[in-house]
């Protein structure tokens, strides 16, 4: 990963959107597995594998981080991904410049990385519910015990 946050691409979209007067949401995550908890956002940061061992320990990702990015990309309704070393978001959140920052509701929004900076702009955080039985740390454990998605 370079050191600018974001790829020239990606800048000029942001600038297209904003001219365009579109509301621009960013969130963030290992997205290790790609589970139906992850589908409503325009601009996903991606943790780098560096970054997913140091966070999450060194069994993690199960997925490497091209794999994750193209998945991610492959989606409909995400509209630019871009990866990150970092430990927490907040220099790409202040590259992207977001309207609204999300998270899952395992993240109370005084915890949120970034919040201040886009609540300063007058932009909004939001830390939306986690849909039931959907998790990657669940699911990785479901395989780690050779349970199926049909055992109760």
């Amino acid at each position: 990963m370079s050191d600018e946050p974001l790829p020239a691409a990606l800048r000029a979209a942001l600038g297209r959107w904003r001219a365009a007067g579109e509301t621009i949401a960013f969130t963030n995550g290992v997205f290790d597995l790609l589970h139906r908890g992850h589908v409503d956002y325009l601009v996903v940061g991606l943790n780098s594998d560096a970054s997913v061992r140091r966070l999450k320990g060194p069994e993690r990702p199960v997925v490497p981080e091209a794999e994750r990015l193209a998945l991610l990309e492959a989606l409909g309704c995400v509209d630019a991904v871009v990866g990150f070393d970092d430990d927490t978001p907040e220099t790409l959140i202040r590259a992207v410049e977001p309207d609204v920052l999300v998270k899952g509701g395992d993240w109370p929004v005084e915890r949120i990385v970034g919040r201040e900076f886009v609540e300063r702009r007058g932009g909004r955080v939001v830390s939306v519910p986690l849909t039931e039985g959907f998790g990657t740390s669940a699911l990785i454990e479901r395989i780690r015990a050779g349970k199926s998605a049909l055992d109760p």
